[in-house]
């Protein structure tokens, strides 16, 4: 079986793709307003300039975000360690594949949470086992994440879930 991919952001093995495909709206959270696919202007490389002074800097949202492990899952397990900086090709496929994996990364979390805390019945244990297993990197290339948003898979995850309540009312 496939190792379970993290569930975590690991910024430095990502290629600042948060920074790169979210829009950000002015307001009590952001200091600017930033179109998807314009990278922030406080990037140095895939660096923040201002990491350290987010806050002071009126960029809190920066600092609750995460991206649940799907920046590093882009960058490492579908390109390989490249990035949109050192080949502007990369820019809109990997912008893709960070908004289908961000669903996938979503969907992961909450599997895998039911499948650690609920003593589920057979039938329900399995079925989450194998949607579980759609979503690991193994059974994933960029078609399958890029396009993943409004698939089959997806659609049905999220049907699914909702029946997992039975366990949380206990």
């Amino acid at each position: 079986m496939t190792q379970l991919p993290s569930l975590k952001e690991d910024c430095g093995q990502c290629a600042a793709l948060c920074c790169l495909a979210l829009s950000i709206d002015k307001g009590p959270h952001f200091a600017i307003d930033k179109p998807a696919g314009v990278p922030c202007p406080n990037l140095s490389g895939h660096q923040c300039k201002i990491h350290r002074w987010l806050r002071v800097e009126g960029f809190s949202g920066c600092t609750i975000y995460s991206c649940g492990g799907a920046g590093q899952r882009v960058t490492q397990e579908l390109f390989a360690g490249q990035s949109w900086r050192d080949d502007k090709a990369l820019t809109v496929p990997m912008m893709e594949a960070f908004r289908g994996m961000r669903a996938i990364q979503d969907r992961l979390a909450i599997l895998v949470t039911a499948q650690e805390r609920f003593l589920m019945d057979k039938d329900d244990a399995d079925r989450v086992a194998e949607m579980i297993s759609w979503l690991l990197p193994d059974a994933l290339d960029f078609d399958a994440v890029r396009f993943f948003p409004g698939s089959p898979r997806e659609g049905e995850i999220d049907v699914f879930l909702p029946s997992l309540r039975k366990y949380v009312e206990r």
